[in-house]
C-alpha cells in the first residue's frame, strides 16, 4: 500500500508509480493513461487530465499529453438506435481496441475506470462491459486501475465495487470511505510485479523519489483501522447489500415519474435524470437549473441530494440507513420531484 491524503492524490500517484514501473522495466515508450469521457477521478493536475468532464479541463489548461479518453458506457446516452446493452458493450470495447492500436500498444501504459462513475452521472455500465474492457487491456499488456474511492468499503453491497462488477484490476485506489470520511486519507495498491520493478529502479537512483508529508498520517491510520474495524464488526457490506432491494426498488419506480428520463443505480447509490421530454430523451437549458431547483425543492422537504453533471441527481445515503428512512428518503424526493414539475409547468418550460 502507498498511502496519501485524498482521491486526487491517489490517482495522480498512480500515473507516477506506472509510468516509474514501466522506466524500471525498459519500456519508456509505454507511459500513455486512457480514462473515460464522464470520469472522475480528481483534480491535480494529473488527476484532473484522467477527468473526463470539460469544466475540469477549461482554462486549466488541461488535459496534459499522454491522457486520453475512451468512451463513456453509459447505454441511455450514448448506445446507438436499436443497440443492446451487450451489444453496446461491445462495441465500446471494440472502440478501445481501435484507440490502443492507433496509438500503438508499445506507448499504452495504463487504463483507469471507476466501476460505476460518480460525478459524471452515476452511470452503471452493462454487465457485459468490465469483462470485454479486461479482455483488451489484457490483450496488450495495459495495466488496469480501479479508482474505487466512491465505490469502496460497501456502496455497491460488496467491500469494493470490482467485485460486484466482476472484473479484478492491477490497482486500485482508495480514500473517502477508508476513514468513512473523518479525516483525510487515502491509499494505493502496488501489486508485487510493480514492487519489485520499483525496487530495482530505486536502487539504481538512490532512493524512491516519491511521497507525502501526510502519507500513512498517524491520525489519519488510527481513524482507518478504527473504520475497517466497524466495517467488519457490523457487517457493512452485508447490510449494504440486504437493503439494495428495497433502495432499488423504490428508485425504479420513480422511473415513471414525467421529469425522469431515467432512474439508474446500483447498491446503495443511484442517479436520476431530468428530461424536458421523456419520449425523445430531451434536455432542458441548463441555464434553467432544473436539478439544482429539484435539490432546493428536496431539502424544503427535510432532503439533501447533489445536482451533477446537468440535470442528474445522486443520491448516495449512509450505508447504516435504515429500512424506513430509505422510504422516507424516496417519498422525500418524490415530492420535491413533484414540485419541479409544477414549478416547470408554470413557467411553461416542458
Amino acid at each position: 500500500m502507498f498511502f496519501c491524503s485524498s482521491g486526487s492524490e491517489a490517482n495522480d500517484s498512480q500515473v507516477k508509480l506506472v509510468w516509474y514501473m514501466n522506466n524500471a522495466l525498459g519500456r519508456p515508450r509505454k507511459k500513455k493513461i486512457i480514462s473515460r469521457v464522464k470520469a472522475y477521478h480528481g483534480v491535480t493536475v494529473a488527476s484532473a487530465s484522467l477527468t473526463g468532464l470539460v469544466n475540469n479541463h477549461r482554462d486549466f489548461d488541461l488535459p496534459i499529453a499522454g491522457i486520453l479518453h475512451a468512451g463513456c458506457p453509459h447505454h441511455y446516452r450514448f448506445a446507438q438506435d436499436g443497440e443492446s446493452e451487450d451489444e453496446f458493450a461491445k462495441r465500446l470495447a471494440r472502440e478501445l481496441d481501435d484507440l490502443i492500436v492507433r496509438e500503438d500498444p508499445d506507448t499504452v501504459a495504463a487504463f483507469i475506470a471507476e466501476p460505476i462513475m460518480g460525478a459524471g452521472g452515476v452511470i452503471v455500465p452493462p454487465k457485459s462491459y468490465f469483462p470485454a474492457i479486461m479482455e483488451v487491456c489484457r490483450k496488450y499488456d495495459i495495466y488496469m486501475i480501479a479508482d474505487e474511492v466512491i465505490c469502496g468499503f460497501g456502496r455497491l453491497g460488496t467491500m469494493f465495487g470490482c467485485t460486484a462488477l466482476g472484473f479484478a484490476p492491477d490497482s486500485i485506489s482508495i480514500a473517502k470511505a477508508l476513514t468513512s470520511g473523518y479525516v483525510p486519507m487515502a491509499a494505493v495498491t502496488v501489486p508485487e510485479m510493480m514492487y519489485q520493478a520499483m525496487l530495482d529502479e530505486s536502487r539504481k537512483i538512490g532512493v524512491f523519489g516519491h511521497g507525502f508529508t501526510y502519507s500513512g498520517h498517524p491520525v489519519a491510520a488510527a481513524v482507518a483501522l478504527k473504520a475497517l474495524e466497524i466495517y467488519a464488526r457490523d457487517r457493512i457490506a452485508e447490510q449494504a447489500a440486504r437493503k439494495t432491494p428495497q433502495f432499488q426498488a423504490r428508485l425504479a419506480a420513480l422511473g415513471d415519474h414525467p421529469l425522469v428520463g431515467e432512474a439508474r443505480g446500483f447498491g446503495l447509490v443511484c442517479g436520476i435524470e431530468l428530461v424536458a421530454d421523456k419520449q425523445t430523451k430531451r434536455s432542458f437549458d441548463a441555464k434553467l437549473g432544473i436539478g439544482p431547483r429539484t435539490v432546493r425543492f428536496a431539502e424544503e422537504e427535510g432532503l439533501i441530494v447533489r445536482p451533477i453533471a446537468g440535470d442528474i441527481i445522486s443520491i448516495c445515503p449512509p450505508l447504516i440507513i435504515m429500512p424506513p428512512e430509505i422510504d422516507e428518503l424516496f417519498d422525500c424526493l418524490g415530492r420535491a420531484l413533484d414540485r419541479t414539475l409544477a414549478w416547470a409547468k408554470r413557467e411553461r418550460l416542458m
